[in-house]
C-alpha cells in the first residue's frame, strides 16, 4: 500500500493531520490536530449546554418526564440553529479534514515518487 493512500486513510478515517503525522509532516499535521480539537471541544461545550438546559428544564418542571415531550424539546433546540460559533467551528472542522485528506494525499504522492526515484537508483 503507497504512503499516500495510507496518508489518506488515516486522515479521512482516524483525524484530521493524522496522515500527515504519519508521513512525518508534523508541523502541518500539529496545525490541523489542533484546530480540529479546538473546534470539536467548541461544538461539544455547546452541545453540552444546550443539554444542560434541557435538563434544568426536566428538573424545574417545566418539562414533564416524557420521552414524547423531552424529544420535542431536543429538536426544537436542534432545529433553532446553533449559536454562529458552532457554525464557525462545524465550517472549520469541515474544511480541517477536507484540506488533511487531500493534502496528505499530494504529500503522500511527492513522498512515493521520491521513493521509487531512489529505488531506480540502486
Amino acid at each position: 500500500m503507497s504512503n499516500a493512500l495510507k496518508a489518506v486513510l488515516f486522515s479521512a478515517f482516524v483525524f484530521p493531520g493524522s496522515g500527515h503525522l504519519y508521513l512525518r509532516k508534523t508541523a502541518q499535521g500539529g496545525l490541523l490536530v489542533i484546530v480540529s480539537i479546538a473546534c470539536v471541544t467548541i461544538l461539544l461545550s455547546i452541545a453540552m449546554e444546550k443539554a444542560q438546559q434541557i435538563s434544568d428544564k426536566i428538573l424545574s418542571g417545566e418539562i414533564p418526564l416524557d420521552v414524547t415531550r423531552i424529544t420535542e424539546e431536543i429538536t426544537s433546540h436542534a432545529a433553532t440553529g446553533g449559536t454562529q460559533w458552532a457554525d464557525i467551528a462545524t465550517y472549520l472542522l469541515l474544511v480541517c479534514w477536507l484540506v488533511g485528506i487531500v493534502d496528505s494525499f499530494r504529500v503522500g504522492r511527492l513522498k512515493d515518487k521520491a521513493d521509487n526515484s531512489v529505488d531506480k537508483e540502486i
